[in-house]
């Protein structure tokens, strides 16, 4: 009788603390699912892991049965690399502590926590570090591929407040990534994705935040083409302390917009200043309202950090289909402004969206070359995500988003936010970290040799690559 993968680590993984899940077991739908929808995969076994140890175990038993091996944290991966079909999947999720020391500003975070967790915890303390636009995002995931979000212009991107961590690596050693030690491994991680290795905690920087002022101002999207053009020259020029991030979307039919905005499609700029004076804001924020259009809305007032991190969370629940593409962006001339002008207001569904994050400010304090995070001379990161609940409306996403992208790719950096792309291909992953590839790839070669972790962005181990 043939012996399953589940039947096998069950067997052999007697000391396991957290739980084995296989194909035959009550648990096994749930425990497969992915955030994105689109993505269906039947891995073989789902190794839900209750510490670093477990998760050692768990390579250990992918390697020597030869099974295709994925890291799964919070599961949002666009492109579902947190998953595999017939293959083994360590599931961090149980491993999901949040430690704050107030005193020494600095967070600790299992490598399964979701953002809404840190900001939670960190909010208690009046702190807070860089992440994402949406809390429930897995830190691993965010973290490791850079992190842009709200704070980016005020205090840098997640990987440039990332102090430390602890990392499985692919032969089962536990080790710890610092500025001090395991040096070339500490810089791979920060940008480099997870083709380093299991990351079971994080140590970030924290900063003085408790209230922002921020929330959405919207316009017909038919004024899309004034509103970016001014919104380009506006957000670069501005203090650290202003952020806003460039949409179109369509409004969604809920509270607490009016019903009379309710499906309309509109171009928008969601704000985050990272002070709480509402009067310094709005003065911020004047020269740029005085030059556009008047608003449909405007709905900028004080709040908790935390509720602007998790402003997204319902419009976008886990199970939705979900098809990315992105690209960094240096300018942003007319023609580009046209095309997204053309584009924008064509949003296929409800959800479905465009975004321009700004990644200026704190995040051009560090060069190229300081992290694997590379485009530190762009000044956009650009997302173009079709989104829908219905399956059957998944090629019309797809179609939108690829449309989209094509049409203002001629306009990028070149590369784009490894978080924010699909299954697109080793030259995309290449030019995604353009100068710094080669070195990553030696890293790889050091760490990795037999490319165990390649489920992800994946940087091929090359020992001779180029400088």
């Amino acid at each position: 009788m043939t012996i399953t993968p589940a039947q096998a680590a069950t067997r052999e993984l007697a000391d396991f603390s957290g739980e084995l899940i296989g194909p035959q077991d009550s648990a096994y739908a749930e425990a497969r699912a992915v955030y994105n929808a689109m993505i269906d995969r039947r891995p073989a076994l789902v190794a839900r892991c209750a510490d670093a140890a477990d998760v050692t175990r768990t390579i250990g038993f992918a390697r020597r049965h030869g099974l295709p091996l994925a890291v799964r944290g919070g599961g949002h991966h666009g492109a579902g690399l947190g998953t595999c079909d017939g293959g083994v999947v360590a599931d961090l999720s149980p491993m999901n502590a949040v430690e704050v020391d107030a005193a020494a500003r600095t967070v600790r975070v299992g490598g399964g926590a979701t953002w809404g967790l840190v900001d939670a915890a960190t909010h208690e303390h009046g702190l807070a570090t860089p992440s994402g636009i949406i809390s429930t995002t897995g830190v691993g995931g965010l973290a490791l591929g850079g992190g842009l979000g709200h704070l980016t212009r005020r205090f840098g991107l997640t990987v440039d407040n990332l102090l430390a961590a602890d990392v499985v690596l692919a032969d089962g050693t536990q080790v710890r990534a610092d500025a001090d030690e395991n040096t070339d491994l500490y810089w791979a991680i920060r940008g480099g994705g997870g083709n380093f290795g299991a990351v079971t905690a994080f140590t970030f920087r924290l900063h003085e935040l408790a209230t922002v002022v921020a929330g959405p101002t919207f316009w017909p999207a038919e004024q899309g083409a004034e509103v970016l053009a001014a919104y380009r020259d506006f957000i670069p020029s501005q203090p650290r302390d202003v952020n806003g991030f460039f949409m179109y979307a369509t409004v969604p039919p809920a509270p607490p917009f009016p019903e009379e905005l309710h499906l309309r499609k509109v171009c928008a700029v969601v704000w985050c200043h990272t002070h709480d004076d509402a009067e310094a804001a709005g003065r911020a924020m004047a020269p740029f309202l005085d030059a556009v259009p008047e608003p449909l809305l405007h709905a900028v007032a004080p709040m908790p950090h935390p509720a602007l991190q998790s402003m997204f969370d319902g419009l976008y629940p886990p199970g939705d289909q979900w098809y990315w593409r992105a690209d960094f962006v240096r300018d942003i001339p007319d023609e580009a402004v046209a095309l997204h002008a053309k584009f924008g207001p064509e949003v296929p569904s409800m959800q479905s969206t465009m975004h321009l994050y700004p990644i200026d400010g704190a995040a051009h304090d560090h060069a190229a070359s300081d992290t694997a995070f590379h485009y530190r001379d762009s000044r956009w990161a650009s997302v173009y995500a079709g989104v829908d609940p219905d399956p059957a409306n998944a090629r019309l996403i797809k179609r939108w988003t690829v449309d989209y992208f094509e049409a203002l790719h001629p306009f990028s950096a070149g590369g784009a936010y490894v978080n924010m792309m699909m299954d697109e291909g080793q030259e995309r992953v290449r030019a995604g970290y353009r100068g710094n590839y080669a070195r990553l790839a030696r890293i790889k070669a050091a760490l990795d040799p037999e490319n165990v972790f390649r489920l992800n962005q994946n940087i091929e181990p090359d020992p001779a690559a180029g400088p």
